[in-house]
């Protein structure tokens, strides 16, 4: 059997997502062993500008692109992706096979010398996210917040160094590095939600691959997947851009999917927020009708 090659960024983190989806691979896919894979590292747009702000660049998808493109063109077979840096848009011929099993979408505060986001006063706290700096000043309006980018080792060495007083950070990479004794404070979703797909492994692979599908399937984790769809209808229905500051979270209680989402208006300066309900086997719809009523009352329909 020819080897399956499995493309993803560099970093620490993505390599750790690999590692993941291989031993669930291995878990549930009997006959493949550890020698069946190839892991190709690879370098996108958002890695190579590592310093230059996303939506100055071209936004969404810069850390899926190239890999993407690597899989259309048959140099890989499988692309790991964290599903929040994903376009709502499926790329053609390509599909998300496997959905896996949410880590904590919680967003955190990491700093060397405070405890609490609340009570700072003037201290430079550093996001690269349009959403986090709007949804930081709901919480301290005394914050100074400035852009950040690097991989999750590099942000805590310019915290460390003093570069920053603080960063906001998802808590799933933190998790996955062990990275948590630098967590100071975790923010409960309804205070601060996630962007949509905060936590959550896709895998990907070509729609006309049958073999890989096959294998992947075994792998997706149903209740994500659902929570995942509703929230990338939502955000698809927003049709907005990287600077577009929206948070998006869905859970699942029985069978129902609950929406939560907050959307800040294009100058900050007002936030609209939604709850909605729906059922488990219409995930999309339920999202697509949650982004609606937003638009509706942020008058941007």
């Amino acid at each position: 059997m020819k080897k399956i090659t499995i493309g993803a960024r560099g970093s620490k983190l993505s390599l750790a997502y690999v590692e993941k989806v291989k031993r669930l691979i291995l878990e549930k896919s009997k006959s493949l062993k550890e020698d069946d894979f190839v892991i190709k590292k690879i370098k996108t747009s958002g890695d190579i500008h590592s310093n230059t702000k996303l939506s100055e660049i071209g936004g969404k998808n810069l850390f899926c692109k190239e890999i993407e493109d690597k899989l259309i063109k048959k140099e890989i077979d499988v692309a790991v992706h964290s599903l929040k840096d994903m376009d709502s848009v499926e790329t053609k011929g390509l599909v998300i096979q496997a959905y896996i099993k949410r880590n904590d979408p919680r967003e955190s505060f990491v700093s060397k010398k405070f405890k609490k986001l609340s009570e700072l006063n003037k201290a430079k706290i550093g996001s690269s996210s349009r959403r986090r700096e709007l949804q930081l000043k709901l919480i301290n309006k005394k914050i100074e917040v400035q852009n950040i980018r690097g991989n999750i080792d590099t942000r805590i060495k310019k915290i460390e160094t003093g570069e920053y007083d603080g960063a906001i950070l998802a808590l799933a990479g933190l998790k996955t590095l062990n990275l948590e004794q630098h967590v100071k404070e975790i923010f409960p979703v309804k205070d601060f939600i996630p962007t949509a797909g905060q936590g959550i492994i896709a895998v990907q692979c070509r729609s006309e691959d049958e073999n890989i599908k096959k294998i992947l399937t075994k792998i997706n984790h149903t209740e994500t997947k659902i929570c995942a769809l509703a929230e990338r209808s939502f955000l698809k229905t927003l049709g907005g851009d990287c600077d577009t500051a929206v948070g998006c979270s869905a859970t699942l209680n029985k069978d129902n999917v609950e929406i939560k989402a907050q959307l800040f208006s294009d100058d900050g300066t007002k936030v609209f927020k939604i709850v909605k309900f729906g059922k488990t086997n219409e995930p999309e719809l339920i999202g697509k009708l949650a982004g609606e009523e937003i638009l509706k009352k942020s008058g941007n329909n």
